[in-house]
């Protein structure tokens, strides 16, 4: 053979060589993130942007509390080179399957392992039983995303996790994220601060909202349901005290959420002459971002507390 046909051929054999490596790279393996719920993988998405597959386990607008995966959805855990999850029991249909995995060497990484957690206080709407405990009182609050500062928390823990397990550097679009996330901070505070301190009170459908008022300055003057989940029992007795807070509290807004009962949040209405306001807790917006979601949460709040007076909206 011809010393140049030879070197043609070796050159061509590198060539396909690279394409080969290129097409792997391209078609195989993305590591992937599975994230438990799409608030938390909207940041996460931010984050990592298309370096990784991002994987939202819960379905956008579905509950987060009671939830349960597939057996499609546990092999993506399981195959997963990291799990991001809220902890503190948000995710109760998939403790089991989260448990389980990380068990197998599945590598987890636990979003309230990183803040300051919350606990729940006595007037918040806490459980009373027969044997005359609060039941709730004091149970930690998994529903850290109602503040911005806490997710900053969470982006910052999550850079030294990427580099170790999936060798991404995140610290520049953690420095970009966490900026965004001070400002929002800032902007929700200004939205805010067209309340009068005596409006400054929230009763909603369950215990969603804690982060945000002891960041912002609100008084949790109760819940229609007494629990950290929306799938938490009310009874008669609950509706009582609940009614007797909002009168003598002169609370000017019911806000309902994913899970509350539209029957028994009207019939409170009803009897204390407190308007109804939807509140989105727990859904992305249409553009997905978890920047519109909270400055739209801000909102809303800030127009129903500003906004008329009592009389059902």
């Amino acid at each position: 053979m011809k010393p140049g046909r030879y070197i043609i051929l070796v050159l061509m054999a590198a060539l396909l060589n690279i394409v080969s490596s290129c097409q792997n790279a391209d078609t195989g393996i993305k590591p992937s993130i599975v994230v438990t719920y799409s608030i938390l993988g909207s940041v996460v998405q931010e984050l990592v942007g298309d370096r990784t597959d991002v994987i939202v386990s819960i379905p956008n607008g579905l509950d987060l509390h009671e939830w349960e995966p597939s057996a499609k959805d546990i092999e993506k855990i399981n195959k997963a080179a990291l799990v991001v999850r809220n902890g503190l029991n948000l995710e109760a249909g998939m403790e089991k399957s989260l448990d389980t995995a990380e068990k197998s060497g599945a590598k987890i990484f636990t979003a309230s392992d990183h803040i300051a957690v919350r606990h729940v206080e006595s007037h918040e709407g806490a459980h009373e039983n027969e044997d005359g405990h609060h039941h709730h009182e004091g149970a930690s609050d998994p529903h850290l995303w109602t503040d911005p500062v806490m997710m900053k928390a969470v982006v910052e823990a999550l850079i030294p996790v990427l580099k170790i397990e999936l060798g991404i550097d995140a610290s520049i679009r953690a420095r970009e994220i966490i900026g965004r996330l001070d400002y929002l901070d800032r902007q929700i505070a200004d939205t805010l601060s067209s309340i009068p301190a005596e409006d400054r009170k929230i009763v909603t459908g369950h215990e969603s909202m804690g982060y945000f008022s002891q960041r912002y300055g609100f008084n949790m003057i109760g819940v229609i349901v007494p629990g950290l989940s929306s799938q938490a029992s009310v009874s008669a007795s609950d509706l009582s005290n609940l009614k007797r807070a909002i009168q003598d509290n002169r609370v000017k807004t019911i806000f309902t959420e994913q899970g509350t009962s539209p029957a028994i949040a009207g019939a409170i209405s009803d009897e204390t002459g407190v308007k109804v306001v939807e509140l989105n807790t727990h859904v992305l917006p249409a553009d997905g971002s978890y920047f519109t979601f909270l400055k739209d949460m801000a909102d809303t709040i800030a127009n129903a507390l500003t906004q008329g007076s009592r009389g059902q909206q």
